[in-house]
């Protein structure tokens, strides 16, 4: 029975869809059940044939599709970014690149009898590891803060910087095959770097003066980036062999690093493609698979794997370690989480495609070495970090700081306070203003979408295992309380009370959010923001046998309003409308009280002297 290629094609958009729903369910890397929806599609079932179903076409809807994910990549790679994060990362950059691809090179010429330039190729794309897989493994798995940060930040810098330079050791491999002589050779590589930097550089120079000047439409942001950029991908290609990919990644790194070019928008058209057309792509490249040339590898393969996870990232890291104060542990630790992403995936697939019909046989080992890094290291890694973080007393305690959804002015104050206590805290917020002035207090701050998928790889939420919606925004509010009641889990999740004027909305909310208001007693957002312009002021209070709750609750007329309680084991718990307040002594409250107490405000009135009362702590 022969399938219509309409079919096929909608067929494989729903298998990617799922895939991404799977692995979201199951919080692992998406790029797993993607790469084994696409081998049981092809030569489990025979059921996806790409060569048959696209033909010519195949070959440039993968660049393309390369070109889109190497452009995202770069958009992420700030150099202000790199300086910042730590020592262990400014050195995990350049020198576990270096030790990665050298000891991937010679592993893989040596253990698999391939020839020198898809080795050197091999070496090149067995660095990146890449944010869309460390960020899931990194939430299963709940390392020690500075440890998640190195990975984190290591994923998002390593991806552009791998693709980079598999990129030019490509472009290198296929400018030596043109010339007949060294000089030849040379020249050719030099006008293939010169016209992707030139290139890059005047697209992303040109596309970012549009965006800041906003010479078009807001609505044309992503669609026109995207557009631009293919164009640019396509020319370069014409003005030089192969040169489109370096013209690409150019251009995100020149925009990224521009002022006042709103790459947050921008960045928001990868959000769809990955689930569309990136998601898709790998099921077309894992149906191309062959089981026979996995074979063909042979005991080779198991020596490159165990080198590269058992050598050359310990290595790495502790060569980058040394001079930091990362402890053997961490080091360990370290050493042992690298899983490989979408973007090896990606380029190898194109990169072998182009070498084979350039003549170099053994290129067609390049996609089943590389799936294969790929599905053992997510797999292996996904699997067994989480018990090894405990084993080497690395993993983080209980998740029980919070995520505020809001950074307006009392949130601000309740973060602050949280922060004193060494409770885990971070602010998130879509208004600039508030986002500045969270940064200005010190405060940790996200600014966008919590739900999005860019918050998925750049929202830090090591320590964080609740959410406090405190936000004017009811859409987003019933978006993020369902994203975080799926990811946190139910009791984790607490939001304000819609106000009795909005009688027909409460009826309206489904009953899953509705378990979730009750914040702070039954108290509405447009409460909390008068009470704040009142001067109510977020306290801290601890009890004892001499000053009681009710001693609290008299000194401010019953005014006071419980935000938060603190067990005598130190454990904090936010207070709802179904909270028994039974405040024993060691307790400790966090809670809005009015500027000053009504009764000294009463006795300051009348011109008595204040009886002195017991401060907030």
């Amino acid at each position: 029975m022969s399938v219509s290629i309409a079919l096929l094609l909608a067929s494989i958009g729903i298998l990617s869809l799922f895939c991404q729903w799977l692995a979201w369910r199951l919080r692992v890397p998406a790029i797993l059940f993607l790469l084994a929806g696409g081998i049981a599609a092809g030569p489990m079932f025979n059921w996806l044939d790409p060569q048959q179903l696209f033909g010519d076409l195949l070959f440039p809807v993968i660049s393309l599709a390369v070109a889109i994910i190497l452009f995202e990549g770069s958009l992420t790679l700030k150099y202000e970014e790199i300086r910042g994060h730590g020592k262990m990362v400014r050195n995990l950059i350049p020198v576990g690149t270096i030790v990665t691809a050298t000891i991937g090179t010679l592993i893989a010429y040596w253990a698999l009898d391939i020839s020198v330039e898809v080795a050197l190729l091999f070496g090149a794309i067995s660095i990146v590891t890449g944010p869309t897989v460390i960020a899931p493994l990194l939430r299963s798995v709940k390392p020690a803060a500075r440890l998640a940060n190195i990975l984190r930040w290591e994923g998002i810098i390593i991806d552009p910087v791998g693709a980079l330079l598999a990129v030019l050791v490509f472009e290198g491999i296929v400018s030596w095959g043109q010339g007949n002589v060294f000089g030849h050779s040379l020249l050719i590589f030099g006008k293939t770097l010169a016209i992707g930097f030139l290139m890059g550089a005047a697209a992303g120079w040109l596309n970012g003066i549009v965006l800041r000047k906003h010479l078009i439409p807001q609505y044309l942001h992503n669609a026109g980036t995207l557009s631009f950029m293919l164009g640019a991908y396509a020319l370069s290609n014409e003005m030089a062999h192969e040169s489109g990919l370096l013209t690409v990644t150019i251009m995100g790194i020149w925009m990224a690093n521009m002022k006042q070019v709103p790459i947050e928008s921008i960045l928001e058209f990868k959000e769809s493609l990955s689930v569309l057309l990136i998601s898709a792509l790998f099921i077309i490249l894992a149906a191309r698979i062959e089981f026979a040339a996995i074979a063909d590898l042979g005991w080779g393969l198991v020596t490159v794997l165990v080198v590269l996870i058992l050598v050359a990232r310990p290595l790495s890291i502790f060569l980058s370690a040394i001079g930091t104060t990362l402890t053997w542990r961490d080091r360990l630790f370290l050493s042992w989480v690298a899983p490989r992403g979408i973007v090896a995936a990606a380029v190898s697939a194109l990169f072998a495609f182009q070498l084979q019909s350039l003549g170099y046989e053994s290129a067609g080992m390049l996609v089943p070495l590389v799936f294969m890094l790929i599905i053992t290291t997510v797999t292996i890694q996904s699997l067994t970090a989480r018990p090894i973080a405990r084993l080497l007393n690395v993993a983080e305690p209980a998740d029980y700081g919070f995520l505020i959804l809001g950074a307006n002015q009392v949130a601000r104050q309740i973060a602050t306070v949280l922060k004193k206590l060494d409770v885990p805290v971070v602010l998130t917020d879509t208004n600039w203003e508030n986002v500045r002035l969270a940064r200005m207090e010190n405060l940790q701050v996200y600014f966008g979408n919590p739900v999005s998928e860019h918050a998925s790889t750049h929202l830090d939420l090591t320590g964080i295992g609740n959410l406090l919606v405190i936000s004017p925004y009811k859409q987003m509010n019933s978006l993020a309380s369902y994203h975080f009641l799926d990811w946190f889990g139910g009791g984790c999740v607490y939001g304000l009370s819609e106000g009795d004027h909005d009688q027909k909305s409460r009826h309206q909310t489904a009953e899953k959010i509705q378990q979730t208001r009750g914040l702070f007693g039954d108290i509405s957002y447009a409460k909390l923001a008068s009470l704040s312009s009142q001067g109510y002021k977020v306290k801290t209070t601890s009890f004892n046998e001499a000053f009681t709750y009710e001693d609290f609750q008299a000194q401010y007329d019953q005014q006071a309003l419980p935000l938060f309680t603190i067990d005598q084991r130190e454990h904090i718990h936010a207070v709802t409308e179904t909270t028994e307040l039974k405040l024993d002594k060691g307790w400790t409250l966090i809670s809005l009280v009015p500027p000053q107490p009504p009764k000294q405000r009463r006795e300051k009135d009348s011109g008595a002297k204040p009886e002195p009362a017991p401060a907030p702590a």
